[in-house]
């Protein structure tokens, strides 16, 4: 990262020690279990964007380099002192790996964390979601994400196999098993890319369908360099769509979900300490492995460019804490330190903490730059400031 002379990889971590700053241990772990894929969405920033490094990796991580990737998740819990971490089993699409060898890294895991609580989640495309997988995560305590864009029309205008097949119908499917009685309890949530092509109201009601405990809604990947869709520089198209959805999930007569953006967004506006990479100032302490156990970045940064997630470390050579003194890892814990000047004297500036970074790039100035969605998050965060602002004056008159 910051391999174009860009912000961060001027960073200096040794001047940042001096002054007092440590590095938060990382507490999210993400393991490539198969790195490809059985869709072709057409905004995916792992197949579409970028960085094409995917074709480099094997697609399955082997079974020795499951065995270290715990062990070195071990090691981090050990050195820092972590009661629990979360481990999220990622891809291309986790369930490309098959049954036997999903059961063979959760138990990898749970064998070398012992005593330490380890939560482990699989975010999945939901088409491969059927009994047997369902039986697994049942018998191992997996957690369940999938990811669906709402109805049939949204969902299969970008979620489609590569024959251009939607697949909103097999989706669906996988969803009505997860949510069967025996299963329901591992149900974690939807996941939804926003397509201004879609109505928010109606995208979010019929994510409502499935009855999600929780929903996230990420913008489409996109920066300064190659602007998301229906961008524009002096519009907030995206924070008026989100501002739409946050009204009727905020106007329901009771909680019908929770929707993590809000929440945070709430949570930050309230002084609390945001969870969330995509908002706020907190520490960002997530990490990735690759199938072939290279340590990367948060793998959105695969949108920004060629190498932008890659570190030179690797689970066979290097422990965790290597990454952590990574100018390009270092840049995402200092808070308002790595923010644009312009960023820094925002009066949202602790809300918004800059947006998703990946959403920050421009060539040569690297990631020190507002998010090429500034004006859509400050649309979403003035609105949910004033509209909670209100409701506190009510409760207190």
């Amino acid at each position: 990262m910051g391999a174009d002379g860009g912000w961060p990889a001027r960073l200096d971590v040794q001047r940042l020690l001096e002054s007092g700053w440590r590095p938060t241990p990382f507490r999210q772990f993400i393991l490539k279990l198969h790195s490809r894929c059985n869709l072709a969405c057409d905004y995916c920033y792992m197949y579409e964007m970028a960085d094409q490094g995917w074709r480099r990796q094997p697609r399955r991580m082997a079974k020795p380099t499951i065995d270290r990737v715990a062990a070195r998740i071990a090691e981090h819990a050990a050195t820092h002192g972590l009661k629990s971490v979360e481990v999220i089993l990622h891809g291309g699409e986790p369930l490309l790996a098959g049954l036997e060898h999903t059961r063979y890294a959760v138990t990898a895991l749970r064998s070398a964390l012992g005593d330490v609580d380890l939560v482990i989640r699989v975010q999945t495309n939901g088409v491969l979601l059927d009994g047997p997988f369902l039986e697994l995560f049942a018998e191992l305590e997996v957690y369940v994400g999938v990811s669906l864009d709402g109805d049939a029309e949204g969902h299969d205008r970008h979620r489609r196999r590569a024959s251009g097949h939607g697949t909103y119908a097999e989706v669906r499917k996988g969803l009505e098993l997860l949510r069967a009685p025996e299963y329901r309890h591992l149900f974690s949530g939807l996941l939804c890319t926003l397509d201004l092509a879609n109505d928010p109201v109606t995208t979010y009601e019929a994510l409502l369908e499935f009855e999600p405990p929780m929903l996230d809604f990420l913008l489409p990947h996109g920066n300064w360099d190659t602007p998301p869709p229906g961008w524009s520089r002096w519009g907030a198209l995206y924070g008026d769509y989100l501002v739409a959805v946050f009204d009727r999930w905020y106007s329901a007569p009771r909680r019908e979900t929770q929707i993590r953006l809000f929440s945070e967004i709430i949570r930050t506006l309230c002084g609390r300490p945001s969870r969330s990479e995509s908002i706020g100032l907190s520490p960002v302490a997530v990490v990735v492995i690759e199938t072939n156990g290279a340590v990367e970045q948060v793998d959105t940064l695969k949108s920004a460019f060629e190498g932008a997630a890659g570190t030179l470390l690797h689970v066979f050579r290097d422990s965790f804490d290597g990454a952590l003194m990574l100018p390009s890892i270092a840049a995402r814990q200092i808070g308002t330190r790595a923010l644009a000047v312009g960023c820094i004297s925002c009066e949202i500036a602790s809300v918004c903490g800059g947006g998703l970074y990946p959403h920050r790039y421009s060539t040569g100035s690297g990631f020190r730059n507002p998010s090429v969605y500034c004006r859509d998050l400050y649309r979403l965060i003035t609105h949910i400031r004033q509209v909670v602002l209100e409701d506190v004056e009510l409760l207190t008159k």
